[in-house]
């Protein structure tokens, strides 16, 4: 998985591309925490470049999402298709998350 991050108004918008497994799911999880050490809480990733998400993927992103609330933050979704969405609404991370159909909707809040 890659990933890649642009800093903005004291918010991170996060691009991950890829597959989110067990190998590459601390990747995000430690990219968050480095986030939250530099004093950015508000990340937003977009899920446009990612093709497979498993579940250790989805408890990684239950885990940062732990943490930026702690630091008084948030995390919020954008760009999901195929898979990667239908595992995001079978899980019911959909109600769980605020998602955004594209990155310009997500920026915009």
């Amino acid at each position: 998985m890659d990933i890649t991050c642009t800093l903005s108004n004291n918010r991170a918008l996060v691009g991950l591309s890829g597959r989110m497994d067990a190998v590459t799911a601390p990747a995000f999880e430690q990219h968050c925490e480095s986030l939250i050490t530099q004093g950015t809480t508000a990340v937003i990733a977009d899920m446009s470049g990612l093709e497979y998400i498993s579940s250790a993927g989805l408890r990684s992103i239950l885990s940062s999402a732990k943490k930026l609330r702690t630091a008084g933050g948030n995390l919020s979704f954008c760009g999901m298709t195929g898979m990667v969405d239908e595992v995001f609404r079978v899980s019911g991370f959909f109600k769980m998350f605020r998602v955004f159909a594209t990155k310009d909707e997500a920026l915009a809040e």
